[in-house]
This record gives C-alpha cells, structure tokens and sequence, in this order.
C-alpha cells in the first residue's frame, strides 16, 4: 500500500447497499457452510496461497531482497503470476505503463477469464510491485497471491458464467497508484462503463490486522461484507486505506468499488483488540514497509478469510447459471419474524411477540414506529433475486394504525430497494387489519439487493406499521 504524504481528495459518492448473507460458518471452517447463489463458492486453498507466497519471496531473494516496480525482481514477479494464468487458459495480457510511471518500471498484468457477458465486467486487482526494503510480503504479496489463486480456482471449476471477470495485478502502486492509473485512464469512456465494480485487496496477512472493508455501505462491498459478517468477524470500514491503493484510481472515474484490508502503520484499537484479539495500540502490521515484510510477517488466519471472501464475491457477482431457474422459496431469510432477529438488521427490537396486538401470521411480527414522537425506525436484510425469475415481487401483510386524522399524510413507511423507493404508505392508509401488499422486483433478477423497510413519525399522534409474513413471489 502507498505511504500516505497527504491527505486524499474527497471519495465519490457510492450507491448504499449490503451484501448476501451466506449461512454461519462452523467453527471447524472459515467458509459458509452454503450460500443463496445458485453455485456453491469454492474453499481457496490456503496451502496453495501459502505456495505463491514462497514463490514471491524467492524472486525477492534472487533480486537483491526485494520486488520494487523497476527492478528484475518485479518483471520475475510478473513471470511467475503470468505463467499460472496461461496455463489454466486465461488471456493474459502485459500492459507496459507508458506514461505516468516511474522510469523502468514493469508493466501491468491483465488476465481475463474468456465467458460471460462481456459488457458486464467484475475486476478484481492487487498491485504486485513492493517497496525496496524488504521483499513485499503483506505488502503485497499477501493480496496478489490470494487473487492469483482465485483465478485458478476459477478456471479449475470453470462454472458457467453470468459476467465477465477481469483479474490485474497493478506495477508501480508504491510509487503512487501509476499502473492502475494507467490503466483507467487508457481506457475508452464505453470500456470503463462495461466495468460494473472493481475490487482492490491490498495488505490482507497482517499479524495485528483488523478486518477492513473498503466502502463497507456501498453496493459494490455488499458481498464482501456479507462474507466476513457469516464468519462474525464484525468488519469495519477501511478508513486508513481511503485514498491509497489502486482502487482509488477507479474510484475517480466513477467506477464502484471495495476491496479487502487488514491493515498498516495505523494502531490498533482496545475495542478492535478485544473483538478481533491482537495487540491494543499496536500497529496493525508492524512490518509495514520494512525489511521484515518477510514470509514469518503473514497472519494465516486473514489470509485465508480474505481469499475465500474473495471466492465469494467473485461467485456472487460473476457466476451463474444463466436464465437459470425461479425458486423463490426461502429467499427472504426469517419473513415471518418467527426465528428471532437475524438475518435482519437495524431496529431489530421492533421483532417480537407484541402481546398489544395480533400478528398476522405465527406469534411475532415487526412493530414500526407507534412511538408518537419524532423517529425513525427500520429493518432491512440482503437476498439474491434468482435469476430465471423473469417475473418477482416482494409481498408482505402491514397493518397501518394511527392516532391521526385527515388525508395529510404525517407519518410513513416506505420499502426501498438499494435505497430505491418502490412503495410510500401513510396514516392516511390505516385500516383495521392486515393488508397483503406487493412492490416489483423483476428488474433485479439476479441480482444481491438489499430490502428496507422504514417507519418515519412526526412529533405527535402516533402512527404504527405492523409488518409481517415477508416473501418473494414469482410473479
């Protein structure tokens, strides 16, 4: 990762959103046991990982110790990754940085996995280059390994592709992003609009590391996210990181992304310590950018969470099944509230058995708003459309009661998609009872969204929305 000089303009604004909660990994795995996509994502192998890692500090070693952009040691780095790739089928492409790299610096490495649809590409990058003191472990060859192995995972399974995908591995990124700015910039303004998001995994071994999702709101994170939640891992935002890795240079042409990280030079938490153990006010990887960057400055552990996080995002967002098949059973987790709170997120305590007032289905639903002052309350979880569901809706039974009078609409619920609205309901609508309601979700078949529902009260006379009995239908 690039040693920050100052700080970095201000991010683009980023579409919010969350990820597809796979199931809970055991305690035996670091994989969810299965997953919402119509393909299972793969465990990577961390011992093949571990492999390529050897390999780099090899190439370090017969190079004067380290991998640096302009050195022999970075052009062998990139015959290595450059052979895998070729040899499990990939089209691999070296792209000399001709303008805004350091002198005699190496190129950049593009490989492309040769199926599905190919204006609709999913990158996934780490710089190969490190910094001359010290052969480039964790920085970064913990991120260009765990990528690389993930591209012959891929092609080993060579499962049937809904998207394309677009692997890199970035030269001169320690010198200040120039290969990846290269790149970006290179490209036609219709190439860049095929790139749908764009994934950076940057320093992802570090032995005091945290668990750090870039954008972690955003769309683009929504898988990434979703993958260290099932580990109850407890992600954080990766502030330390903003502005200083490659997909900062997507990011300033408009381009969604995330990326994982484990961390720097920053210090370490006593909250982070005690929820991810480690040392409290220590550097997350005491090594950053120094001479014992070497194979005994990796956290396994990490490193193994990151490239099956990696497996998962790439499967979520690039592999399926086609037109595939509508089976909505199941989609929405815990629709009728019955099974506690999860997956559900936000203002969880409105689940419950409310003794006051019946629920339409079962004993528990969700009692929104009814507070009769100022608030806002909401639950949202992640599901995946399936994808042959040419036609879906969202149907759930609400039950509107409210202290209100008029056709003035002072209190609402809305559902929202993506943070995109699909329907407004009010006091105006109260009514007796339950009510069966619907809002069309065919435009996002296939597609990870996240379902939102949202009571909003004024400062006086109460208005509650009783949710319940939640589904996707096909139709």
């Amino acid at each position: 990762m690039k040693r920050r000089f100052a700080a970095a303009s201000t991010l683009l604004a980023l579409v919010l959103g969350l990820g597809t909660l796979p199931a809970a990994a055991s305690a035996s795995s670091t994989s969810p046991a299965s997953t919402t996509t119509a393909l299972a994502a793969p465990d990577v192998s961390i011992t093949a990982v571990r492999a390529h890692l050897d390999e780099l500090s090899a190439v370090a070693a017969r190079n004067g110790g380290n991998r640096r952009s302009t050195t022999q040691g970075y052009r062998d780095s990139v015959a290595y990754v450059k052979g895998k790739l070729q040899a499990a089928g990939y089209t691999v492409t070296e792209q000399p940085c001709t303008s805004g790299c350091t002198s005699g610096a190496g190129p950049n490495l593009i490989a492309e996995w040769p199926q599905g649809d190919a204006n609709s590409v999913y990158m996934f990058g780490a710089h190969l280059d490190g910094v001359s003191a010290g052969p480039g472990m964790n920085d970064n060859g913990s991120g260009s390994a765990a990528l690389l192995e993930n591209a012959l995972t891929l092609a080993r399974q060579n499962p049937e592709m809904r998207n394309r995908v677009r692997f890199a591995w970035w030269t001169d990124e320690e010198q200040g992003l120039n290969g990846s700015d290269f790149y970006v910039r290179s490209l036609s303004s219709t190439e860049r609009a095929r790139i749908k998001a764009y994934y950076n995994f940057d320093m992802v071994a570090s032995t005091n590391g945290g668990y750090f999702v870039n954008h972690i709101t955003s769309a683009a994170a929504a898988p990434m996210k979703a993958y260290w939640d099932s580990l109850g891992l407890q992600p954080e935002e990766n502030t330390e990181g903003a502005g200083r890795s490659d997909d900062y240079s997507f990011e300033r042409y408009s381009i969604p992304t995330s990326g994982y990280a484990m961390g720097a030079s920053a210090r370490k938490t006593s909250a982070q310590a005690a929820k991810w153990g480690g040392t409290s006010g220590a550097s997350y990887d005491p090594c950053y950018h120094r001479a014992c960057d070497t194979l005994t400055n990796i956290n396994t552990t990490g490193l193994d969470r990151a490239a099956d996080g990696i497996a998962y995002t790439l499967w979520q967002q690039a592999v399926g099944t086609g037109g595939g098949t509508c089976d909505p059973a199941g989609v929405v987790g815990n629709g009728g509230f019955e099974s506690g709170t999860a997956p559900w997120t936000g203002t969880t305590a409105a689940i419950a058995a409310h003794t006051a007032r019946p629920a339409h289905g079962g004993t528990r639903f969700a009692w929104l708003g009814g507070n009769g002052s100022t608030s806002t309350e909401s639950i949202s979880q992640t599901v995946t459309v399936p994808a042959g569901c040419t036609r879906a809706s969202l149907g759930y039974w609400l039950r509107i009661e409210t202290a209100e009078s008029g056709s003035r609409a002072y209190d609402t619920f809305t559902v929202r998609v993506n943070g995109t609205t699909l329907a407004t309901l009010s006091n105006v609508n109260a009514g007796s009872g339950y009510v069966q309601r619907s809002a069309d979700l065919s435009a996002y078949a296939g597609q990870t969204v996240t379902l939102t529902f949202t009571a909003t009260e004024d400062y006086s006379l109460q208005t509650g929305f009783l949710l319940d009995d939640v589904t996707l239908q096909s139709g």
